[in-house]
């Protein structure tokens, strides 16, 4: 299966929260439509995916790392980035990881699959659903601009989604989250 050159709607909404100029981080890239989108935008863009073949397919877009983030170390240790993109991913055990990476006035752009989507289609194992909450409970220490958690069609499919942001520390929230 092909993903969608096509950003996620969610994403779009939402990627003026970006910092200007910001670099972002593309978790689970694969083909790159997050990478390019925001390359569009003016940001330099950093892509991880652990497939030989997404990584060729985004070289171009910028920089792109090959890595079992599932099994291997954390590739980006010591960065932080103005915005974290996670779409159609889980790894339970990367969810500290994945809103550690978000840098102070940066934001956490995520979007996956939730309970509920087993009695529509894939992904059905309970490894790959977000609970009722789950992503709000992962980023307790952001502060959540937008966040849903319910039924989407076209395709079917139940979602939670979210975009939080890391406020600095001494300073006051961004005026667009007033």
């Amino acid at each position: 299966m092909h993903e969608s050159p096509v950003p996620s709607p969610w994403v779009v909404r939402w990627a003026g929260l970006v910092p200007e100029g910001g670099e972002v981080l593309d978790v689970a890239c694969g083909h790159g439509r997050h990478m390019r989108f925001f390359r569009g935008r003016g940001h330099a863009v950093t892509g991880v995916d652990r497939s030989p073949e997404a990584i060729a397919a985004v070289r171009a877009v910028g920089e792109a790392v090959q890595a079992d983030i599932e099994n291997g170390p954390w590739p980006f240790a010591d960065r932080r980035f103005a915005a974290v993109v996670v779409t159609h991913y889980l790894w339970r055990a990367l969810l500290p990881t994945i809103v550690a990476a978000v840098a102070p006035g940066g934001v956490l752009l995520y979007e996956t699959f939730a309970a509920g989507n087993e009695t529509v289609g894939k992904p059905s194992r309970p490894d790959f659903l977000l609970q009722p909450g789950e992503l709000l409970s992962a980023c307790a220490g952001l502060r959540v601009v937008a966040y849903e958690d319910g039924f989407l069609s076209g395709p079917d499919r139940f979602v939670q989604r979210i975009a939080a942001v890391r406020i600095q520390p001494g300073s006051s929230p961004p005026r667009h989250l007033l």
